[in-house]
């Protein structure tokens, strides 16, 4: 069996998926993975455009189970 993709510091998926639901938690936890990764400009991004990007990552994370990778 293929390993699955792991998000939020290498959580599994169903733990993602959690804390992708909550929408505070997943704007954090997607401003830190962000800047962990050294991609500063997207974690900006995501500090201003929460709502929208929160949506997005929750749609992606249902269907692929790993949030959206900008920048």
């Amino acid at each position: 069996m293929a390993k699955s993709k792991k998000d939020y510091f290498g959580l599994d998926r169903i733990i993602s998926l959690v804390l992708a639901i909550i929408p505070f938690t997943a704007w954090l936890l997607g401003v830190i993975t962000r800047a962990k990764e050294g991609k500063l400009i997207a974690a900006i991004i995501r500090v201003f455009g929460g709502w929208l990007i929160w949506v997005i990552d929750l749609f992606m994370m249902i269907t692929k189970g790993s949030i959206w990778r900008l920048l």
